[in-house]
């Protein structure tokens, strides 16, 4: 039994692990490669922090509040690259029609978040990146629009949704503050990829490869 029970708790450990911080990460990766081919973004976020924040070095959770274009722009990433592009599989329990399709009972079905993301009956230019488009905007990413749902929804919606969120904005946010972004010497920004590693995650296959320099206030 100690081993079974030592076994388990080691499981859900590497579960929390991988849940909470790969895919965090993940999604900073992601903004960040975003935000290094589309410049206008870029500083469009950074004069933002600047202005609300002034000389303040490092950012906390409140602060985040008050910086809607950033909000903006993680919102923008999850629609166009979510990390858990498959929802977690459900199982019906009974027959159903959905959209006249005849679903039969135990029947395993995938939501693509992914393909709902790029969905041109829901999203205008759905294949650029414009986190303007959330600006004034009512639609979040908790699960009550159906149309972003990078953490699913309803009662078997992702539960560390608020610390995914917030893990996010304060690394991004912080990365944005602290520094300016460049490429490498002869990189362009045609040059940036955005390919994929295989795998249950949507994690970038190649390494992001940016040059940082420290900020100086204004």
């Amino acid at each position: 039994i100690d081993d079974y029970l030592f076994c388990f708790f080691k499981k859900q450990l590497q579960n929390v692990f991988f849940a909470g911080s790969e895919t965090s990460a993940g999604t900073v990766i992601w903004a960040m490669t975003a935000l290094i081919k589309n410049p206008t973004a870029l500083e469009k976020a950074q004069n933002e922090i600047q202005e609300v924040l002034g000389e303040k070095k490092m950012i906390d959770e409140d602060d985040t509040q008050k910086l809607p274009y950033l909000k903006a722009i993680i919102k923008e990433t999850m629609r166009l690259y979510p990390v858990a592009p498959l929802l977690v599989p459900r199982y019906t329990m009974e027959s159903c029609i959905l959209d006249g399709y005849e679903i039969q009972p135990k029947t395993t079905v995938y939501v693509n978040a992914w393909a709902i993301g790029r969905d041109p009956e829901y999203w205008e230019n759905p294949h650029e990146f414009l986190p303007e488009r959330f600006l004034n905007s009512t639609i979040d990413a908790t699960g009550k629009h159906f149309q972003l749902i990078p953490f699913g929804s309803g009662r078997r919606g992702c539960p560390g949704y608020s610390l995914g969120i917030a893990a996010v904005e304060l690394a991004l946010a912080n990365l944005l503050n602290s520094f300016n972004w460049g490429l490498p010497s002869g990189v362009k920004k045609e040059d940036i990829d955005t390919d994929v590693l295989p795998g249950l995650a949507m994690l970038k296959k190649n390494a992001l490869r940016l040059v940082a320099k420290k900020r100086v206030s204004s």
